[in-house]
């Protein structure tokens, strides 16, 4: 039995994975669940109202030196949570790394899978800043460049 090319298309079309969007003003931010540079457990809950998501290393890096000059605590008083995506760093340069990273007094939440932040936008050599909603809903979008500015500007 021959199959007409629109058939064979369609049946192609069907078993692709789904392109995702990303995510824009007014969308729900996907649940996200993650552990610190600690190991302590991060779950994603609407008392969150700026997410900053790093998903390149030079922005993560001068983002981490940024934020380590406020101190302990500084993300938690203003309501935000910062998320380094760290999918792609090799095994032995983890092995290093995570230790260096705990000594920053900030929590870094480190994403350790590609899906979970790949609805997030992004912007070359920037961190992304959602601003959200007490409903977990994105009501501003932002691009932080922690090499050239204060993060002051993007937090309540």
């Amino acid at each position: 039995m021959r199959l007409c090319l629109p058939a064979i298309i369609a049946l192609f079309l069907l078993r692709m994975p789904a392109l995702a969007e990303q995510l824009k003003v007014g969308d729900t931010v996907p649940a996200i669940s993650a552990k610190d540079q600690r190991g302590t457990e991060f779950i994603f809950t609407n008392t969150v109202r700026v997410l900053l998501v790093a998903t390149e290393m030079a922005p993560a890096k001068a983002a981490n030196l940024k934020l380590s000059e406020h101190g302990t605590g500084f993300l938690e008083k203003h309501q935000a949570a910062y998320l380094m995506d760290i999918h792609a760093m090799p095994a032995v340069a983890r092995f290093f790394a995570l230790p260096k990273m705990r000594k920053y007094p900030h929590r870094i939440v480190l994403i350790e899978t590609e899906e979970t932040l790949k609805e997030f936008p992004t912007k070359p050599d920037c961190v992304t800043v959602l601003t959200l909603s007490s409903a977990e809903r994105i009501e501003k979008i932002d691009y932080w460049s922690p090499a050239r500015e204060s993060v002051s500007r993007y937090l309540p």
